[in-house]
């Protein structure tokens, strides 16, 4: 039995990153002898193993063969004479398989050092056209290492535009596609990520709305200015993403991703308030009063922050000024409550209109005193 780092852990050592993950492949074991010596297995599709006092993933090697369309279309063969070599030939870029040995030596058969020297992303073998996810894992790795000067190799990319024209994308499953956008959204450049979907065509079949210039010009500068901020969430990035798309398709889009409620909830607050927020648009009471409501500002505060914070990021969105006026009236509406209304005889619906009334007049008198002060400022 023989036990190698692989994959990233070793590829960022070389580059001098930090590394977070670990992962091992086993040669010439079998799942009893793992089972035996503590380890988990985990899954039923793959002889991965959990190791019993670290956690890391501990893998036998294996070969993939496809046999059918999509992700589950991989028959697995895991034996004790399955090679270290082999094990690396199934994985995607050579900058990924590499191995590191117990004494320190660096297994590259695919010249993954010699990649990492050219910054270039380079597919191991044509076995990389049997999975389409390699398509948005390969515009991810690039997503995150372009701050580094990497690019995807001219063959690669023939290949990624081969895969998309293909039409395999669209038998990739939903939730894996979103996992994948999930972290190219908070890599260093996402916008990359994007753009080389687009260069190869794979990003017709994931978000066709972006194939218009103009909706893919705004939406990267929305991408850009959020991701600019410090942690951000994700639901303002998926949010600024689909900001250029109309009110029907920007939220049915975010849905057919797969994203968490709260991305699709705030890709439609985006869409629907950004409007009303507009800096050619007067910021009156009532206007700012509505999207307070929408977006639940009196239980969720923080709900209208990020709202607030995407907006500032749109082409002719919120500006800075406008976004410090509106937490002052917020501020000020959140400190009327129906419990001070009661006791002057208001209940039922007099109570609600009452409430809204008071709360207009709060939002309408902050918005006069923030202009007042920014003018004689």
């Amino acid at each position: 039995m023989e036990i190698y780092l692989v994959g990233g852990a070793v590829r960022d050592e070389l580059l001098g990153l930090p590394v977070t993950d670990r992962d091992w492949v086993v040669v010439g074991a079998t799942a009893e002898q793992m089972l035996a010596l503590g380890y988990k297995q985990v899954g039923a599709d793959f002889p991965v193993f959990l190791h019993p006092k670290t956690g890391e993933e501990y893998a036998l090697a294996r070969t993939e063969r496809k046999q059918g369309k999509g992700y589950h279309g991989f028959t697995v063969y895991s034996s004790p004479d399955v090679t270290l070599e082999e094990d690396l030939l199934r994985r995607d870029l050579t900058i990924n398989a590499m191995a590191k040995g117990r004494n320190g030596s660096i297994i590259d058969p695919f010249g993954g050092q010699r990649d990492l020297q050219h910054r270039r992303l380079h597919h191991v073998s044509e076995a990389f056209c049997e999975d389409p996810l390699r398509i948005l894992r390969t515009a991810r790795f690039l997503a995150r290492f372009h701050h580094l000067e990497f690019h995807i190799s001219q063959e690669t990319m023939a290949l990624m535009t081969q895969m998309a024209g293909s039409g395999e994308v669209g038998h990739l499953v939903p939730e894996r596609v979103w996992q994948e956008i999930q972290r190219a959204l908070h890599e260093a450049t996402p916008t990359v990520f994007f753009t080389a979907l687009r260069d190869c065509g794979a990003l017709d079949d994931l978000i066709p709305e972006l194939r218009d210039e103009v909706n893919f010009t705004n939406a990267m500068k929305a991408l850009t200015c959020i991701s600019e901020q410090a942690d951000t969430t994700t639901d303002c990035r998926t949010a600024a993403l689909l900001s250029t798309l109309d009110a029907a398709s920007g939220p049915a889009r975010a849905k057919a991703l797969k994203a968490p409620n709260e991305c699709q909830d705030m890709s439609r607050l985006v869409i629907e308030c950004s409007p009303e927020l507009n800096r050619r648009n007067t910021l009156t009471g009532e206007r700012l009063l509505s999207v307070m409501e929408r977006a639940d500002a009196w239980r969720r505060p923080e709900r209208l922050e990020r709202l607030l914070t995407t907006c500032c990021c749109l082409p002719d969105g919120l500006s800075h000024q406008q976004h410090l006026r509106i937490e002052h009236a917020l501020v000020a509406a959140r400190k009327i409550s129906a419990r001070d209304l009661i006791p002057l005889g208001f209940k039922g619906k007099a109570l609600g209109e009452a409430l809204q009334r008071e709360r207009l007049k709060a939002v309408e008198q902050a918005l006069t005193e923030t202009e007042t002060a920014h003018k004689t400022g």
